[in-house]
């Protein structure tokens, strides 16, 4: 494995790449099937001096400076060039054109949040961010701007500003799946203790080529196919996000292209390409170079990791390649990985124990009531499972609350200290141990090995028993071919004073016949819920694809789904 950088920042290690391999291409990035685009650390560099210089010409160090860019190399630049002044760089997924209802509000609420002297966005943009950010609260004291012409004579002008490695580096914004997004404040030292950590778990070589189609303006995105690469001195070739999505083809094809070591997502992605490419697609494809295929972002489905290798192994893809891991903008990143070479390990377990925070093993003659889960491997840094009401710790596999703390632990949430307190400050009962950041998640931990069952606040509660959605939903999506992958969500909703279950899952296409055809999605959805998980579906809403609300990763938002059921603002089919 290579050896770690010394630097305390991770400015001070893009300046030795600069120094020490200035032509060496340290970001590819490809839109679609456009040519790429290339940089190299030392026309980074130069780059990111040019762009400071001009923040700082501006007395932005030491602000906050909103990113607007779209994925690709300006992204890129912009980010280094606020790092480089100083500045707190807060990236913000840009509105889609299409989904402005969706993703302007989330714009808004960062803005609100963050309070930034500026915003960067490419010049075809600026006019209409500021019509469209001219309500929030947080845009009095922004002006919008493109980033500066690259000069040589402006990166001259550089100053290198007087930073600890304690200080706060960016602000990075969580998807927002169970509340509004907030700013988690990350260190210098929280991103190259992560940096370190996720090297150790993915051992990680000086040669290693990585691809990334995931958005950069979240944790997984933006600190491992950005600062990684950057912090280990490796190749990344990125592309955009939509390019994956039209084509999943292109994503596999660049890993074989650029004989790619390490490359991953979220476990959606890997059904998508099951689903996508086809055998005459796979001819061309060589993914024996596909040593770390990490799975994260939501929850790892055993059923996806087999069918992916089903799929691909005449590609040359090795099982062992996959790694589940479990992580979040709180700890900058990585929480936990699989080990190297190991084949993932997953446990058969009693469904109906887990819903009583219970372990239970299972086996075939348990039939409806076996479910399987799988490991996340190990903590990279210190993890407990603690009982979230007595705050004491879990024996070996009882279920707990994920509690994580160590270097890679970020400070807390920007202008929030209620919610820093609660989060970031929490501390075991029966030891005295911590601070620990407390995740929401539920877990258990089994020889050695993080196991992530469901999240404590979209848990379910029908008649006395626990049902976790994300379990419910693998059942759903399964009932009936029809019901998109990725695109389900069960939540409660109180009817005369109890909990009743309500799903809302997108279909391929709108019914050919109406009710008939509706009616046997529906009736396939509440069977299969009936006879796995034993309970009765209040509801259930059939929804046109894209219209269940997301993240802006990507993640399903229960929360908003169970807003707009009860408020009756889901536009089902046939509505």
């Amino acid at each position: 494995m290579t050896s770690m950088p010394t630097a305390s920042l991770i400015t001070a290690i893009l300046r030795r790449r600069c120094e020490e391999t200035p032509g060496a291409v340290g970001f590819t990035y490809q839109s679609g099937d456009e040519p790429r685009q290339s940089l190299t650390y030392a026309q980074l560099d130069r780059r990111a001096r040019s762009i400071a210089a001009w923040l700082q010409s501006q007395g932005l160090s030491g602000e906050r400076v909103l990113i607007v860019y779209p994925s690709g190399l300006d992204f890129i630049a912009a980010l280094f060039g606020c790092l480089y002044a100083g500045a707190v760089p807060v990236p913000a997924y840009p509105p889609h054109p299409a989904q402005l209802a969706r993703t302007v509000p989330r714009l808004l609420a960062i803005i609100d949040d963050a309070i930034p002297r500026l915003g960067l966005a490419p010049a075809n943009s600026v006019g209409t961010l500021e019509t469209l950010t001219g309500t929030a609260e947080g845009v009095r004291q922004l002006s919008w701007s493109q980033l500066p012409e690259d000069s040589s004579n402006l990166s001259e002008q550089w100053r290198q500003p007087e930073e600890r490695t304690c200080d706060l580096a960016l602000l990075q914004y969580t998807s927002g799946s169970t509340s509004s997004p907030k700013g988690v404040m990350l260190t210098h030292e929280n991103l190259l203790q992560n940096c370190m950590q996720i090297g150790r778990a993915f051992k990680m070589e000086q040669d290693t080529c990585g691809v990334s189609w995931l958005p950069p303006f979240h944790d997984m995105g933006l600190i491992g196919g950005v600062f990684h690469p950057v912090f280990f001195g490796v190749s990344a070739h990125l592309m955009s996000p939509l390019a994956f999505l039209q084509r999943p083809l292109r994503w596999l094809r660049a890993i074989s292209d650029t004989r790619s070591v390490i490359s991953g997502g979220p476990n959606f992605a890997y059904d998508f390409c099951v689903r996508r490419i086809s055998d005459d697609d796979k001819k061309y494809l060589d993914l024996s170079c596909w040593k770390v295929a990490f799975n994260g972002a939501e929850p790892v489905q055993s059923r996806s990791l087999e069918r992916f290798a089903d799929a691909f192994r005449e590609c040359g893809f090795r099982s062992a390649a996959f790694y589940p891991s479990y992580g979040l903008a709180e700890a900058t990143l990585m929480v936990s990985a699989a080990r190297e070479t190991a084949l993932p390990r997953a446990l058969s377990l009693k469904r109906s124990s887990l819903g009583a925070n219970r372990v239970v093993c299972a086996d075939e003659s348990d039939g409806k009531d076996l479910c399987t889960v799988m490991s996340c491997g190990q903590a990279v840094g210190n993890v407990a499972i603690v009982l979230p009401e007595s705050l004491t710790g879990c024996a070996e596999r009882e279920i707990g609350e994920i509690w994580v703390s160590g270097a890679n632990v970020a400070l807390g949430y920007w202008r929030r200290p209620e919610e820093t307190k609660q989060s970031f400050d929490a501390y075991r009962s029966d030891t005295g141990e911590g601070p620990f950041f407390r995740t929401g998640d539920l877990g258990f931990l089994a020889d050695g090995e993080l196991f992530v069952t469901g999240r404590l606040k979209d848990l379910i509660i029908v008649a006395g028993r626990n049902h976790y959605p994300n379990d419910i939903e693998t059942t759903v999506e399964a009932s009936h071919p029809s019901i998109r992958s990725g695109c389900c969500a069960a939540f409660s909703v109180t009817v005369d004073e109890d909990e009743r279950l309500v799903v809302a899952a997108e279909v391929d296409r709108r019914p050919a016949s109406g009710a008939a055809d509706r009616g046997e999605v529906t009736l396939a959805i509440t069977r299969a819920i009936a006879e796995v998980h034993e309970v009765q579906v209040h509801a259930v809403v059939l929804l046109k694809p894209g219209s269940i609300p997301k993240t802006s990763s990507g993640k399903i938002q229960r929360k908003a789904c169970q807003g707009a059921f009860v408020r009756q603002e889901f536009s089902s089919l046939g509505g």
